[in-house]
């Protein structure tokens, strides 16, 4: 009865409880990343809910808008179809767009065409450069926003001058058209446009930022008396809510990934790539040459052999055991033969002197030294039984 020895573990085959100590760091900060993610994705979804919406009363709903503007004979309703919208304009009607971005280009197409006959008034709000030159013909946005929020009218429409200083800085816009008033002005750029139109009664008005409509900011400036006049010059209010979920979407139209990241968030990619490649530079530069270091203890030759044997083992790897095994024979036997170290891996100077001395048979002699790795475990014991023999029958005198 035989019995086979067992080789100790090593440090090649971790424990799972090394494994664990080795990752619970990282594993730690990933839980930390995902819950602060969470916690961010809720804060921020709590602090949208019901923005510029007439019929919320958050912070940043605008019931105070249409309540007001009940008080003064506007009826106010809600649609979220590009559809509704459409078919609510008229001459005695302001249509309020609230977030101009979110139609595709199909749906801003098709909404200018309703518009732009319909002698009613159409309100903007702070459309960026992907709606605005649709919606409203002529008109620029400019890619760097208003430092300023509240600011003055400096124009001659009526309702701004009644207004006075409002909250209406952020995008800014140019046009090219001749009658428009440019109004509330930021280095010399209007946060606020009126556009009348060519071919009859209706306007348009565009407006850099939705602060005036907010229920926390309607008392502040004259943020209540710009907005009342902007949305209650006719009869009937229709406040536009665009949804995503509206059938109308034209998927061929919708924008792609890169589209709907603001441009800080391109501008921060490039200055953390810049400062990956710096710090990648500043870690693998050399400070000098290579110091030789001391081990603290010796380890045997044979400890060293038989540890990288078996990785060679774990990997399957015979190629390289064998590929080893012959390049330390070649390295051996040069000096035996007369051949320079330099040249014993070049069988046309290893092979012939070897062939001379042995009086043997270079073909042999070739497949053993350069020949193809062995394709089991028994090959490579074979091939190294070899080499030692023709190493032996060498150095024999």
């Amino acid at each position: 009865m035989t019995t086979e020895a067992t080789l100790p573990s090593t440090s090649v085959s971790p424990t799972a409880r090394q494994v664990w100590t080795r990752a619970r760091g990282i594993a730690l900060a990933l839980v930390i990343l995902l819950a602060g993610a969470v916690a961010i994705a809720v804060i921020r979804s709590d602090a949208r809910h019901g923005t510029l919406d007439p019929r919320s009363a958050d912070a940043q709903g605008s019931r105070a808008v249409a309540e007001l503007l009940a008080e003064r004979g506007v009826s106010t309703r809600v649609v979220t179809t590009l559809d509704e919208a459409r078919a609510a304009t008229g001459p005695d009607t302001t249509l309020l767009v609230t977030v101009p971005d979110l139609l595709t280009e199909r749906q801003q197409t098709s909404l200018h065409s309703a518009i732009a006959d319909s002698d009613g008034r159409t309100l903007l709000v702070a459309p960026g450069s992907w709606s605005v030159e649709r919606l409203a013909p002529g008109v620029v946005a400019d890619p760097a926003k208003s430092l300023d929020s509240t600011l003055q009218p400096d124009c001659d429409l009526p309702e701004a001058r009644r207004a006075g200083a409002a909250d209406t800085g952020g995008i800014r816009y140019t046009t090219t058209h001749l009658q428009a008033d440019s109004c509330y002005p930021s280095e010399r750029l209007a946060t606020l446009l009126h556009i009348p139109s060519t071919s009859g009664d209706g306007d348009t008005v565009v407006i850099g930022a939705p602060d005036i409509l907010y229920n926390d900011r309607l008392d502040e400036q004259g943020n209540a008396s710009l907005a009342l006049q902007l949305l209650g010059s006719r009869p009937h209010l229709v406040w536009y809510l665009p949804s995503l979920s509206d059938s109308t979407a034209d998927p061929e139209g919708e924008r792609g990934f890169f589209d709907l990241l603001p441009s800080g968030w391109l501008w921060g990619t490039l200055q953390l790539f810049i400062a990956a490649a710096l710090a990648a530079l500043w870690r693998a530069r050399r400070l000098g040459p290579l110091v030789p270091e001391k081990l603290p203890v010796a380890i045997r030759a044979s400890e060293t052999v038989e540890g990288r044997a078996r990785l060679y083992r774990k990997a399957d790897a015979r190629d390289r055991a064998a590929a080893a095994l012959r390049s330390t024979t070649r390295t051996r036997l040069a000096p035996l033969v007369g051949v320079p170290v330099t040249q014993a891996h070049a069988p046309e100077a290893l092979l012939p002197a070897l062939s001379a001395h042995l009086r043997g048979d270079g073909q042999s002699l070739h497949a053993l030294l350069f020949g193809p790795p062995p394709g089991d475990d028994a090959a490579l014991i074979s091939l190294a039984d070899q080499l030692d023999a023709l190493e032996s029958e060498v150095r024999r005198p």
